[in-house]
């Protein structure tokens, strides 16, 4: 038994051995989609990967990376790097984002944790900001969220609270936004009757104003930094709902363009400008249209735009937007609390693991693979490689990435004889596939290939197994679509790239010398996911997985 009370002790697979080497391979951002000229990894030459999907059917398959399958709230989340490796390594979903955010509302947690405690010390001479999408549309954003928020903070002793709203239109129905300008308002009305000086101070559709995503465009998160910090807004109201009610009237206006506005008082000046000594709270749970406000609220050498004043502010996210960035560095919201991850389990049960990948993607394949944990569990059992990634360029200059030095790594642990499972994550097609370079996406992918190849070849020599799958999807499809799937084009008739991951399912595929002859992927399970590959390379080293993980995707048939 562990020093928890868990009993540690894997039982033994009844039909496959222990102690094979597992060649363990993480493509991130490969995913699968239809061949055209637009999916990278169909025009790059891949004859590794290739082979594997045409090869033996029982031993390729797609797994979800997306949505539910990974934690989140809906289907129409894409998948992530730091949610995708925490369910390849801890065999069960956690809960993450939205579902989050609730839970530490409802128990009080986030106003005991150190990020609001990091807020409040702005209470008691200067000014809380909650900045976010007034909605209750539930994708990046939830109006009864923001209200508990408002109600906590002023019970914590906020006395004096501004609200930047961006009105939605887009995840809710267009002119939704009045009804929740009146909902919030009547609750900062309510807060004003007891003492505290609540109320709205700027506005501005999602789409023209903040919410921008990708650095597709930083003027809009201009347009709202001039609102939200510098108190500059071509229009200025009295009220948000007069505010948006009059925008609306203006024609062809919806509630996602609408354009910046700053609420004034009596004299003409603006009621909320973020100053010195302010407190800053962006409260989206997700990540993507808020990574580059983000960043011109916490960067100090910031140059997308000229922010013209750069208030001392203290600044946190409603949750971390960017688990590689660590953007940003204070937040109101932990990441789940993951234990007994397969690692943790394997090492107890005498598996010598080595991980290794390049600085972009090494906390992916360590830290959120061993669920959010830093360091060993055992650090005479593991090895943990960091390979540095290039500096100072952007990675479409040298799509290669690191990705041969670490195939030659984990080629090496694996001929080593010293470890059992060999895992590596190679980064090229996620991170030159967020550049939006097709060309060098197609580099990336060719890349990554062949670094599965010197992977492949050891596991041969070394009489072992391979596991290689993604983590989400991103390189199999670089250009947006409208809903029929046909390329998009801008108002200059070019086609709109996508640098962004996407809802696309991911292969997983295993093989190699050392694996059994009866085994083969169930057909039972059609809508697994990569929670369930933990179990699979548990029993691939010869263990049953604990009951309570997500079911192991692999069968034993007597030939």
């Amino acid at each position: 038994m562990g020093s928890s009370g868990i009993d540690w002790k894997l039982p033994d697979h009844p039909k496959l051995p222990k102690g094979k080497v597992i060649g363990l391979i993480v493509l991130d951002g490969w995913g699968e989609a239809n061949a055209d000229q637009y999916n990278c990894i169909h025009v790059a030459e891949t004859p590794v990967m290739d082979s594997l999907k045409k090869g033996a059917p029982e031993r390729w398959r797609l797994v979800r990376a997306h949505g539910t399958a990974v934690g989140l709230p809906t289907e129409d989340d894409m998948g992530n790097s730091e949610v995708g490796h925490n369910a390849l390594g801890a065999g069960r979903i956690f809960a993450q984002g939205a579902k989050l955010v609730d839970a530490a509302l409802a128990s009080g947690k986030m106003f005991e944790g150190e990020g609001f405690k990091y807020i409040k010390e702005s209470f008691a001479t200067n000014t809380l900001h909650l900045i976010g999408l007034m909605s209750d549309g539930g994708v990046h954003s939830r109006l009864d969220q923001l209200l508990l928020l408002l109600k906590g903070a002023s019970e914590q002793g906020a006395k004096r609270i501004r609200v930047h709203v961006l009105t939605d239109g887009r995840d809710v129905l267009d002119g939704s936004s009045v009804g929740f300008a009146e909902i919030l308002e009547n609750d900062l009305a309510k807060l004003r009757e007891k003492g505290v000086d609540a109320q709205v101070a700027s506005g501005g559709g999602r789409m023209y104003v903040t919410m921008d995503r990708y650095e597709n465009d930083w003027s809009v998160v201009k347009r709202g930094w001039d609102a939200q910090v510098l108190g500059e807004a071509p229009y200025k109201f009295k009220n948000v709902v007069e505010a948006i009610k009059t925008l609306r009237a203006e024609p062809k206006a919806n509630d996602q363009y609408l354009p910046p506005f700053v609420i004034v008082d009596d004299s003409g000046k603006p009621v909320g400008p973020i100053v010195d000594g302010d407190a800053v709270v962006t409260f989206n749970f997700r990540a993507d249209r808020m990574v580059m406000l983000a960043k011109a609220l916490e960067y100090a050498d910031f140059d997308k735009f000229d922010r013209v004043r750069v208030p001392k502010i203290r600044y946190a996210g409603m949750l971390q937007y960017d688990g590689e960035l660590k953007l940003p560095s204070k937040y109101l919201v932990e990441p789940p609390e993951i234990d007994r991850t397969s690692g943790e389990y394997l090492t107890y049960n005498g598996v010598r693991t080595f991980a290794c990948s390049e600085t972009v993607k090494f906390g992916h394949v360590t830290f959120f693979w061993n669920g959010n944990r830093s360091g060993y569990f055992n650090d005479k059992m593991e090895e943990y490689v960091e390979i540095p990634s290039d500096s100072g360029i952007t990675f479409n200059v040298q799509p290669k990435m690191k990705a041969i030095e670490i195939a030659e790594k984990a080629r090496d642990a694996i001929l080593s004889g010293k470890f059992e499972q060999v895992r590596v994550n190679l980064p090229n097609s996620d991170m030159v596939g967020h550049t939006g370079d097709i060309d060098a996406t197609v580099v990336a992918c060719k890349a990554a290939d062949e670094a599965v190849k010197i992977i492949f070849d050891a596991i041969e020599k070394a009489g072992g197994i391979y596991v290689v799958t993604a983590d989400h999807g991103n390189a199999e499809d670089m250009v947006k679509r409208n809903k029929t799937g046909q390329p998009l084009l801008d108002k200059n008739g070019n086609i709109q790239i996508l640098t962004s991951h996407t809802l696309q399912p991911v292969p997983i595929a295993i093989g190699g010398p050392g694996l059994a002859p009866g085994v083969r992927f169930r057909k039972d399970l059609p809508s697994g996911g990569l929670a369930n590959v933990a179990a699979t390379v548990m029993n691939l080293h010869g263990f049953q997985a604990p009951s309570d993980y997500e079911p192991s995707l692999i069968e034993v048939v007597d030939n």
